[in-house]
This record gives C-alpha cells, structure tokens and sequence, in this order.
C-alpha cells in the first residue's frame, strides 16, 4: 500500500472490527482514543504508511529475543500500539538547500517534507502486559535502524527498574540470531586496535547499550528533571510514571529537551495504575483525559489507557480484558483470579490489587482524598464567624499547626489554616520541599518562629494575635494531648473550659470523624481556599484494618498532614458541642 490519506490503518482496522463485533470488550478511554484514530483517518491533513509499522515487525520478530533468548512473536496489542506511534505522517513546508551540479554551489527550495505524527504516545495499562518489553522494542529498533547518530534515554523510578527495559536487548544481542545482529556483534569489544572490521559494532557497555558503527547510544536516567532535562534524545521512554511516588513531570522535560533541534522524536511513557497519589501523575491524566475527549486537539498525542469502567466488573472475568489487552498471553487469567480472591481476604491489599491489576484508581490504605477533592475553592473570609479550632501541637521542633473550621449556613463548612514552624527546622529542608514551604509563607499560613524548639507561649500569643485580628468566633477547641498541655492550660485560662475536649488518636476515636470528612468532602462542603491545607489533604494516608476501622497514618514525616489532623480535632470538638453553635 502507497501513503494514503484515506486508508484505514491494518492493524486499528483488524482492531476495530473485532470491537464491533463484540469479541474484544474496550473501556470508555480505549473507545475515545478510537474516536480519534477515526478522526485521522478522515481527516485530508495525515497520512497513513503501512510501510513503517510492517518494518518495525519485521525487525522485532527478526532481531529481537525475550528475556530469556526464545523467539518473539509480536502481539496484536503491540501491533496496534506500534502502528498509532509510527505509522502516521503528515506534511510541512520546508527550505531545503539543495547542492548545485557536480557539488558545486547550490541553492535553497521549498519543498514539502514528510514528518512523522506522533511525539508522545502513553500507555496505561495493568500489571502483567509486557510494557516494558514493548518499550525495549522501540529502544533498539531506533538503535539500530535509525542511520543517524540517536541518542536515547530510558527513564524509571530506580534503575534496577530501567534496567528490564534493556534485558531483552542484551539478550538479543548476546543471542545474536538475526543477519544484523550477527553482523553487528561479528568481532571483539576488546579488539581496539587494526581494522574496524575486526571490531564488535554493538555492545552493551558501562555507558548502556552502543552502537559504534552509527555513533548511537541508550542510557538509563533517573526520573529526576535535573538529570533528563537538556537531552537532545530522538527516543525516551518513561516506565512507572504514574504507578510509583513521583514528584517530578520528567515527561515534560524530555519533551522540551527533545523539541530544541526540530527533530521526529518519539517519548513512550509506559505505567500501570498506582495507588500512591502523585500531583504530577494525576495532571497528566486529567490532561490525557481531556485530549480523549476532545476538549483540544492533540494528534500528536497517542494515548492507550486500559481499565475497568466500574469496580464492579472485576467479578467478570469476561470484562478483565478492557483493563489488560494481553491477558492469556502475557498473564494467566489465574494469577488474576487469584489476586481477586486476595482482594477480597486482604483488605490492606485490595486496592493496590484494584489499581494495578484493573486500572481502578484507589485511597484506601493509601491516600484518602482524591485528586479533585484537595483542589481550592473560591477565597473568602470569616471575619467575626463562630469557628471550631483544632491543634495539632506535635513535637517543640516540628510542625505546630491549627485550623479553623466555620459551619455556614448552607450545611457547607468553611477551613483556614496557620502552622508554625522553627528556623532551624526551615533551614534543613531539601530544595524541593524548601519551595513548597516558600508558597506557604507567602500566603500567611506558614509561620517561621526563631530559635530550634518552638517556645509554646509564644505559638500561643501568636494565635490569639490572629484570632482577634481576624474577629474569628472561636465557640470550641479540640487537641490532642501530645505536648499539649502547656498551650492548653493557658487557653483554658484565658477562655473557660467548655467546649475544650481532648482528642486521643486512634482508631476508636479517629474511623467516625474521618469517615463523616471523607463523606462532606466529597460532597464539595469543606471549602478551603489555602495551598497550605490542600497540601495536608493531598498527603493524608488513611490506615484501614480487617474490620473496617480507620486511623490517620503519620509514617512519612517529610509530608505534612498536621493541619487535616488539626481539622479533625475541630470536627470532633464541634460534633461534641453543636449546642455552643445554635
């Protein structure tokens, strides 16, 4: 088949036609991305070229090994996912310089010169589908396909983890089975001096994997902007950027290194569903979600996003294959089964189950907001409001935070925040961290006390200075007792004892109150217009055991929930008193 503009592509079409006839069940993301290959294809402006994904089977099958050197028979998921990477094209306007006869001067044309669409392509897909092996896949075909001098980047959380990405590479060419590999590993890596015919042309290397005759290059780079940001790499590809604790758009970089020198680069971004909640993850899938649904045109933008619909098709093994296309192939339906029946003994690991196996996105034992939950509302004061205040006075050389909590009158809580913490304390954080504090203290809510230890009578003249500046009607406190007593002697002093109450943490106290917060913010009644409880949300972990109980978890010390924990005192104080607020 010649380029064409109107072709159905081969493998979307044999695709497509089985998803119509019912032999192969697609969530709602995979329906939507189908939208769009459609849209392509009707589209007069790109062109489809079977040429380019049949020469990527070609040499996979050929050259390429498993992990363990036996054959590779490419899958009809990678098929389909390779076509939507590399076999759409499009044309641009160019000056071309085109040399004179006999080499001898020359001159600049216009000509139209054939790009390749696609830039970024994401694959969302459950634990067990082979992502890794189809990124490895791309890393050596443009290796040692591509003519040019390529330099290309694998990117994961750990480099033990990048390093299953070239597994199979080192084994291809180790096995050398194919004529190119013969050809390319034909010679010595130690011969260093005679004919460079008597000299191995792909290697793997301290660098990563070589190629010589080309000048061409893979590494492994931690998912870090600092250590990927200013690569020139024609392929990156990106493993787990969703799935595990990632803090950093790495994506974002490498495009912007990428895009320096107008070149057709390509950046695989591989991950299964996580269950730990991560800004950046979480961005980039409202952002894909968007393109999906058509909110602005993307087309460079490849985007295959596997999941269930609805927890409730994880009790049909029939409907297991819209969250991982290689099901039977890749993984047993039996270690799936088998993860179901765990799910539903193990609490603790149902949603790590739940969003690795399926594509559920989950909390649970991990993170008890979600994303859309921790974004700010409209700003807006309290000025002489009646408000529950609840402390979190934890340790003198730590976090001290406190929040108010204001009932409104459409059955909507209003939240603000002030935290104190110490110079010294400010001074030891990483950079990272020390810019996330910087916007705190640029909105109020962060307070910077000197000294090493927090000097509790002066946190206290401090927070009584803000009540009265505020006019705030504070009608309830609650606290936990935890290096309280100090600052709590001295409220009662000033104010009376009602409508004091002591907040002991655990989940006998903790399962209701978290339970009736968990239930207001979803539904959009705790208002807070403030980054610094956004953040504490954001990094609330909730512990949940066999029985259902609940408690706040304070395990990652450098992640600040003390201000949600300092709300929960204040729903607790108020719940315990709603007389003191008729």
């Amino acid at each position: 088949m010649a380029l064409s503009n109107t072709a159905v592509p081969k493998y979307y079409g044999i695709f497509r036609d089985k998803v119509l006839a019912g032999e192969i069940p697609v969530c709602e993301k995979v329906s939507l991305q189908m939208n769009r290959i459609n849209a392509l294809i009707d589209s007069p402006e790109f062109y489809y070229d079977d040429g380019a994904i049949d020469g990527f089977i070609d040499y996979v099958e050929c050259e390429m090994t498993l992990t363990d050197g036996g054959d590779v028979e490419m899958l009809d998921s990678f098929k389909l996912w390779a076509e939507d990477a590399l076999a759409w094209f499009y044309f641009v306007d160019r000056s071309v310089y085109v040399t004179g006869k006999e080499g001898r001067g020359g001159h600049f044309e216009r000509r139209k010169v054939k790009r390749r669409l696609t830039k970024k392509q994401f694959l969302i897909v459950g634990r067990g589908a082979a992502k890794s092996m189809y990124a490895s896949f791309f890393q050596s075909y443009f290796l040692n396909i591509d003519t040019t001098t390529t330099k290309q980047v694998v990117v994961a959380p750990t480099m033990r983890q990048a390093e299953e990405i070239l597994g199979p590479i080192k084994t291809s060419i180790s096995r050398a089975k194919g004529p190119l590999f013969k050809y390319l590993t034909d010679g010595s890596i130690h011969n260093t001096i005679g004919s460079g015919h008597n000299k191995v042309q792909l290697a793997s290397t301290k660098i990563g994997i070589q190629n010589f005759l080309t000048g061409s290059s893979i590494e492994i780079r931690p998912m870090s902007i600092d250590k990927v940001q200013g690569l020139r790499n024609k392929l990156s590809t990106v493993d787990e950027w969703l799935s595990g604790d990632t803090r950093e758009d790495v994506i974002g970089a490498l495009e912007q290194g990428a895009d320096k020198d107008d070149m057709e680069y390509l950046i695989i971004a591989t991950s299964s569903e996580g269950t730990v909640r991560n800004g950046v993850g979480d961005t980039i899938k409202m952002e894909l979600e968007d393109i999906l649904r058509g909110e602005y045109m993307a087309p460079h933008v490849s985007i295959w996003h596997y999941q269930l619909d609805d927890v409730s098709e994880v009790s049909d093994p029939d409907l297991w294959a819209k969250a991982n296309p290689n099901l039977g192939m890749t993984v047993t339906y039996e270690a799936y089964q088998r993860d179901v029946e765990r799910a539903e003994k193990s609490p603790a690991a149902r949603n790590d189950i739940l969003a690795k196996r399926f594509g559920i996105p989950r909390e649970g034992y991990t993170y008890f907001f979600t994303y859309a939950e921790t974004l700010l509302s409209r700003s807006r004061t309290y000025w002489s409001m009646p408000c529950a205040l609840g402390a979190d006075l934890s340790k003198g050389d730590d976090f001290c935070a406190f929040t108010f909590m204001f009932p409104l009158n459409n059955g909507k809580f209003g939240i603000k925040t002030r935290s104190y913490i110490t110079e010294d304390t400010i001074m030891k954080l990483s950079p990272a961290m020390r810019m996330k504090y910087d916007n705190f203290l640029a909105e109020g809510t962060l307070i910077v006390m000197p000294g090493v230890v927090l000097n509790m009578p002066d946190v206290y003249e401090d927070v009584q200075e803000h009540i009265e500046k505020s006019d705030y009607d504070v009608r309830a406190f609650g606290f936990d007792p935890y290096n309280a007593k100090e600052f709590v002697d001295r409220y009662v002093m000033d104010n009376g004892p009602y409508g004091v109450e002591k907040v002991i943490q655990g989940a006998r106290t903790e399962s209701v109150p978290l339970g009736e917060l968990k239930k207001l913010s979803e539904n959009e009644q705790l208002n807070f217009d403030e980054h610094m409880m956004s953040f504490s949300m954001g990094n609330a972990i909730v512990i949940e055991d066999t029985n259902g109980n609940r408690k706040l978890s304070k395990m990652r010390h450098d992640e600040k929930i003390d201000n949600f924990s300092a709300l929960m005192n204040a729903w607790i104080a108020y719940r315990r008193n709603p007389d003191l607020f008729d």
